[in-house]
């Protein structure tokens, strides 16, 4: 069995985030794929944060977690501030991107889990399009309710029979990294959960604009096209985070003057 792999963090809340640009994510993920090692990688925005700040079970998933990305801005924000001044946004979507491309030039293939029927052909026909030489092991929608003991084992055999190296995976949080953690060890090849990237690459909602993705207000683009779905998330998990985010950058001594927290967050020299 492969011994695990310390990469750099910086802790945002309590929950230790990995302090690597995209481009060295991707190779990271690329090199454990090829080994076909049995990973697990969060991608983490406040709302998973703030889900294991309130659930001890789900935290130790997330600290126990191979590789976890700084997929939402104020959490960038927040890893620039303590030091890691050039780190930049590592998203879902930028993921799947990034990880196909990447994986077609060395021949790495791809499993894709979750989701529907409908999402997962329209997402087929795109990477075909985009990606042609990429190999697609297989795509697996999975039902709503769980999966029985002989049907788990049966989609655990099928996984590691298809010689993928990358496993997506789209449960929502947190029940992709719940499954993702009860896989890990069993499935031979590094499992990513994409959450919502799924329907937004097949085209069923829209990503918002660099700009608006760069400002830290994807969010509110995502909760005009869902406003009955996301209003309760964002409602319960924003105003905490932030309250805590404060609370922690208080209380570190790195923030000690105006000046220091400009240079750090924005870039800005102070002669």
């Amino acid at each position: 069995m492969v011994g695990r792999t310390f990469l750099p963090t910086q802790k945002v809340l309590e929950f230790p985030i990995t302090a690597l640009r995209l481009d060295e994510q991707i190779q990271t993920i690329l090199r454990w794929a090829i080994a076909r090692e049995s990973k697990t990688v969060c991608v983490a925005n406040v709302h998973m944060l703030m889900e294991a700040h309130w659930n001890p079970e789900f935290a130790s998933i997330l600290q126990n977690a191979d590789l976890v990305t700084p997929d939402g801005m104020p959490l960038v924000w927040m890893m620039r501030l303590q030091g890691a001044r050039y780190q930049n946004r590592v998203a879902g979507m930028d993921i799947l991107l990034a990880s196909c491309q990447l994986a077609q030039t060395l021949g790495v293939s791809v499993f894709f889990v979750g989701s529907q029927t409908e999402i997962l052909s329209r997402m087929r026909t795109r990477l075909e399009t985009e990606f042609p030489n990429l190999k697609v092991a297989a795509m697996e929608p999975l039902p709503f309710r769980p999966l029985t003991t002989k049907e788990d084992e049966a989609l655990i055999e099928k996984i590691n029979a298809s010689g993928a190296g990358i496993v997506f995976v789209s449960l929502g949080c947190p029940k992709q990294e719940k499954w993702m953690e009860q896989h890990q060890g069993k499935i031979q090849a590094v499992m990513i959960g994409l959450g919502g990237v799924f329907p937004v690459y097949a085209g069923i909602h829209k990503r918002a604009p660099r700009m608006v993705r760069d400002l830290g207000f994807e969010w509110l683009y995502r909760w005009i096209q869902e406003p009955r779905r996301l209003w309760n998330r964002y409602i319960t998990t924003i105003p905490p985070f932030l309250l805590l985010a404060f609370k922690q950058i208080l209380m570190s001594s790195s923030f000690s003057t105006p000046f220091h927290i400009r240079e750090r967050y924005f870039g800005w020299r102070v002669e």
